[in-house]
């Protein structure tokens, strides 16, 4: 009687510890074989610094398309400076676009995407 008690909590310990430490070998081998991770480029989005340069800037009384500024949704006062993106003709505050298009080159408001024509120099140009 006192070994039928013993083995019926002694043998589900025992089953449970074996299955653990199954267990845990698993894990370690699984750990110290897994293949390396492979490192992802770091891929450019948004404009240089040379390239942000390049896009024109204006007064918030030159925008063409109103006063507010899509980024911080303040508005664009007459003599504060502003950057237009070409295409579009969207103004926003200077430092607002610029840290926009550093990050993402594309419209805030439009999502015209800036591409490398508008940066390349016109050879072309009459003017």
């Amino acid at each position: 009687m006192l070994l039928s008690i013993f083995l019926a909590l002694f043998l589900p310990c025992a089953g449970m510890s074996v299955v653990f430490v199954v267990y845990i070998c698993l894990l370690w081998y699984a750990a110290s074989h897994a293949p390396p991770e492979a490192v992802k480029p770091v891929v450019k989005k948004g404009l240089s610094a040379a390239e942000l340069e390049k896009l024109p800037k204006v007064t918030g009384n030159q925008l063409i398309h109103g006063n507010e500024c899509a980024v911080c949704l303040d508005d664009i006062e007459g003599d504060q400076p502003a950057r237009m993106v070409p295409g579009c003709n969207h103004g926003f505050h200077l430092y607002c676009a610029d840290t926009w298009l550093a990050k993402q080159p594309v419209c805030p408001v439009c999502r015209t995407k800036l591409g490398p024509e508008f940066f390349e120099s016109s050879q072309s140009n009459p003017c």
